[in-house]
């Protein structure tokens, strides 16, 4: 037997690639085969068949990817260069034609705007990244800035091109990075929960949970099973390649074989944009995947550039969503709960109800004041929706179904949960607990603490949090960091094991990014996005508290509700305790950008991470890296520096040494960050 393949071999190999990258294009994007299914897998355990007895022919993008891979232990992340920032919401003509005002006060122009439009398919967002034509990454959305990298599970997805297809003798952008909606047709994921249910697994709720799911699969090869599909409808950074408009971008795609939505309709008027609402909204029911609304874009990329975007959104695009499906349903009960800020919250337990797929059995209430303006009794019939086609909510009260038997609410005037008065300001419409001292905000701000956004201390959930405040071990966040092994392995369904998983990943989590540790806190309006403009705007957290009012207000994104809650906070000797108390326990806040002095010595540099380094974490490593300037990815390629090699390292390492990529032990990156 040969050690290596001969040239026919490796011929036969390439052809096999070539024709099923071919068939893949005309079955999953075009809906037009050619061969049969039978012939289509003869060709395909041919190739694998062949790459298992020659594995120096294995290449990334061979369609044998799409069979499924190594199980991974867990996620990693991976950041985005352009962000994939939210879209504004409207739900009717009027916030069309408002959008279009908007843009035209923006542009001071009265000439009318051309805009793309387009169905908001019910999906996961996702970014696939192409360097020369061959898919180096997939990942989520996640928060926008950082998502999760889950590019074997995108391989598996058969519309996905791993290599793009040529455009004439035009060399291939040497970047390219492709956002899209990766979602399940209704039939298909009829058909995926029947088969569920025969095996007595648990069901999907709907399209885009199973969606959801099946992409954050760790075994990939369970994600190859999932009937998943994907419309691409845009690009974020692109180099190598020119396009002036969305228009543009979205025919390059298409060029590209990647499958773009056929209901796209580019530059049309804004009196167009309004009959192709109407028009999606009539064929909602007749389309073969759900939708939720559409997608308005301002067509030109230079006018992009003149309305900028908010901290949350772009205000060149807005996303127009279709009424929600209503339901009639009883209201069975009014109960309260008190949230981490002490606002008490009235919510209506109803007789269970599907809406628009998904099963209800609980709407908020929102305040009294909704409650009294909506008249909601216990035992009234109502309309429930899911605003938004997410959030259950009570549209009105069928008045005509009461009999006398239904009773008026009312607001407590004690605290349901410390029994502490309540009350409420007179600018507000929350009615709050002013103990806080109160079990349920300490619940709700360990849990909020221990979040992913904010310190992420995975195992640390809301059964546990409720043992620890009712057994009096943990009176604020801090002091979570004095917790032992041997009193967490007292606590129930604890046992020595969990307890030290636990302390771990609390010790674990003392290494925290400054815009972490501001949304930690739990400041009122202060979510992700407000706290990393606060950590790129102050230098440390003694500089943040030690701010004005009109200082926090002067900065871009920052109004005067925003800025007043920031400041209010400050002013509170108990919050400013529990800061010194986290920084005695040994919690080290690293900035976001290189600190002054250091001069970023890894400015512009990329690092890859693999295996388990001796004394870093990982998590401390990868923030070091940023605070000295530097960028860590998830997936190795010809414009990695460095790849950090630590026990056990997985195939990175192999890819690394094919690209010739410099590797470096703790050691060298300890030198590499100054000591």
């Amino acid at each position: 037997m040969n050690s290596t393949a001969n040239a026919d071999t490796r011929k036969r190999v390439e052809t096999l690639r070539e024709q099923l990258r071919h068939h893949n294009y005309r079955y999953f994007v075009l809906d037009e085969p050619e061969i049969s299914d039978a012939e289509y897998d003869r060709l395909m355990q041919e190739l694998i068949a062949l790459e298992e007895k020659w594995p120096e022919l294995v290449v990334p993008d061979s369609p044998t990817a799409r069979v499924g891979s190594t199980p991974l232990e867990k996620f990693e992340t991976i950041p985005h260069s352009v962000p994939m920032l939210s879209l504004d919401k409207g739900f009717n003509e009027t916030d069309i034609r408002a959008f279009d005002q908007r843009v035209l006060r923006g542009l001071k122009t009265e000439t009318d705007i051309a805009y793309t439009v387009e169905p908001k398919v019910d999906g996961v967002a996702v970014e696939l990244v192409y360097r020369n034509g061959v898919l180096e990454s997939g990942s989520t959305r996640g928060d926008g800035y950082t998502g999760e990298l889950i590019t074997q599970n995108i391989k598996t997805i058969r519309h996905v091109q791993l290599k793009l297809q040529k455009i004439g003798d035009l060399p291939y952008p040497s970047l390219l990075e492709v956002r899209g909606e990766v979602y399940m047709d209704t039939e298909d994921f009829s058909r995926f929960n029947q088969g569920r249910m025969e095996l007595g697994l648990s069901l999907f709720a709907n399209p885009r949970n199973a969606s959801a799911g099946s992409l954050r699969q760790l075994d990939s090869k369970i994600s190859a099973q999932r009937p998943l599909k994907i419309f691409v409808y845009g690009i974020g950074r692109a180099e190598g390649l020119d396009s002036n408009s969305h228009s543009e971008s979205i025919t390059i795609l298409k060029r590209f074989g990647l499958p773009v939505n056929p209901l796209i309709r580019t530059r049309i008027p804004i009196d167009g944009v309004v009959d192709y609402y109407h028009e999606i909204d009539t064929l909602r029911n007749e389309l073969p995947y759900e939708i939720d609304g559409v997608v308005i874009k301002v067509d030109r990329y230079d006018l992009h550039r003149q309305l900028g975007t908010t901290s949350r959104s772009p205000r060149w695009a807005i996303a127009i969503k279709f009424k929600a499906t209503r339901e009639q349903t009883r209201v069975n009960a009014i109960s309260v709960q008190v949230g981490r800020t002490g606002a008490l919250t009235p919510v209506a337990f109803l007789e269970p109800v599907s809406v628009g797929g998904v099963t209800v059995s609980r709407a908020t209430l929102h305040n009294e004041d909704e409650v009294k303006k909506k008249d909601v009794r216990i035992g009234d019939t109502v309309l429930v929706h899911r605003a938004g086609d997410v959030i259950p909510e009570i549209v009105k009260v069928i008045a005509s179904e009461r009999n006398g038997s239904e009773m008026i609410f009312e607001m407590p005037r004690l605290c349901p949960v410390c029994g502490e008065r309540v009350v409420r300001l007179q600018d507000e419409a929350a009615t709050r607990c002013v103990n806080n001292a109160c079990p349920a905000q300490l619940k709700g701000n360990i849990e909020h603490f221990a979040s992913k956004g904010a310190f992420d201390i995975d195992g640390l959930g809301e059964k546990l949090v409720d043992q620890l405040v009712e057994k009096g071990l943990v009176a604020t966040v801090a002091d979570l960091f004095t917790l032992d092994v041997e009193t967490m392995a007292g606590l129930e369904r604890m046992g020595d094991k969990s307890a030290q998983n636990l302390v771990n990943a609390i010790e674990g989590s003392k290494n925290v990014r400054f815009s972490r540790f501001i949304y930690a806190l739990g400041i009122r309006n202060v979510g992700e996005f407000v706290a990393r403009i606060l950590a790129e705007r102050f230098e440390d957290i003694d500089r943040l508290i030690g701010s004005t009012r009109e200082e926090l207000q002067a900065i871009d994104g920052i109004g005067p509700v925003v800025a007043d809650s920031i400041a209010a906070y400050f002013e509170r000797e108990q919050n400013l305790r529990v800061i010194d108390a986290l920084k005695q326990s040994g919690v080290r806040i690293i900035q976001e950008t290189p600190a002054a002095g250091t001069g970023g010595n890894l400015s512009s540099k990329t690092f890859v991470l693999t295996g388990t380094l001796p004394t870093l974490p990982r998590k401390e490593a990868a923030d070091r890296i940023t605070a000295a300037g530097g960028k860590v990815t998830g997936s190795v390629s010809s414009k990695t520096d460095y790849i950090v090699v630590g026990e056990s390292p997985g195939s990175k390492l192999d890819q690394a040494r094919r690209f010739g990529v410099e590797v470096i032990d703790e050691a060298r990156l300890l030198e590499l960050l100054g000591g």
